[in-house]
């Protein structure tokens, strides 16, 4: 006798599904909003230009005590504004000859000063390479520079006028003669600190003279020989109005002598206002671009 067949029954049993993987949502940082961002910008400035401007305020007011006095040799700030104010508002004009502007007193000086310095830093750069790559130049040229640089500024200029017997030309070379030799000794200082495992790269992957100078020794060096740039603007700037007193014609020296011989002391103030802002401008401008060209040297 057979036995009927049972029939099983399975239960379906759900499975429960892993759960997908939520979405990831990325949070932007919060911006701090503009006024805040506007009032810390704002803040930093007062910290760099209110203490100066009270010096400066203070100074003024000083200045204005003392020389009120009857008997006072020079004018105190109200006067010198009272009589230098067509100087102030109008430095463009032109009459001829030497009776001119500030801004051309100023501009020609500037010239000359670009003219000078730039042939100063090109053979400055050029020198003290040599000198700081070869023991035999700085051997040979090292004690002529450091006696050449003892040589004030302006006894070169009567050598310089014998020479080219004309007043731009001299002081340009005064210019030139006086700022190069910061820039030749920094940049030798620099080429001769250069890391020696630089020089084992460069051997290494067998770079040629001219590799080695651009790639190697120039960006190595440059924080030194933006030193030297900073003190040869420095000395170029003092150079130009000392000589500009001797040599005459538009500039801004010659303008401070001619107010001397007029008896304009508000004018030689005023002057001297301006080629200390001036002189401060151009080593500010050479610090800045020194910040930009040495931004990851090895140097500091």
């Amino acid at each position: 006798m057979s036995m009927p067949a049972m029939k099983t029954e399975v239960t379906p049993v759900a499975i429960p599904q892993t759960p997908s993987a939520a979405p990831v949502v990325s949070i932007a940082p919060k911006r701090a909003p503009r006024a805040e961002t506007y009032a810390k910008m704002a803040k930093e400035a007062a910290v760099r230009v209110v203490p100066p401007l009270i010096v400066v305020a203070l100074l003024l007011v000083v200045w204005e005590l003392i020389c009120r006095r009857a008997g006072s040799s020079l004018p105190p700030p109200s006067k010198v504004f009272k009589d230098t104010k067509e100087l102030i508002f109008d430095p463009f004009f032109d009459h001829g000859g030497i009776d001119k502007g500030l801004f051309w007193h100023l501009s020609a000086s500037l010239q000359r000063v670009a003219y000078g310095y730039s042939l100063a830093a090109i053979a400055g750069i050029a020198l003290g390479t040599l000198v700081g790559q070869s023991v035999w130049a700085m051997r040979g040229l090292d004690p002529l520079f450091q006696v050449l640089r003892t040589i004030p500024p302006l006894a070169w200029l009567p050598l310089s006028l014998a020479a080219f017997r004309d007043g731009q030309p001299s002081a340009i070379f005064v210019i030139f003669i006086t700022s190069v030799w910061p820039i030749i000794i920094n940049t030798a200082v620099g080429i001769r600190n250069i890391p020696q495992d630089y020089r084992n790269v460069a051997a290494v992957v067998q770079l040629n003279p001219l590799e080695f100078f651009t790639k190697i020794m120039i960006p190595a060096a440059a924080p030194y020989i933006f030193t030297g740039l900073r003190i040869g603007i420095g000395l170029s700037w003092l150079a130009i109005v000392a000589a500009e007193m001797l040599i005459g014609g538009v500039g801004i020296g010659f303008f401070i002598w001619d107010a001397w011989n007029s008896s304009h002391i508000s004018e030689i103030i005023l002057a001297l206002f301006y080629v200390g802002i001036i002189g401060f401008l151009l080593d500010r401008l050479i610090a800045g671009l020194g910040k930009v060209v040495t931004r990851g040297t090895a140097a500091n």
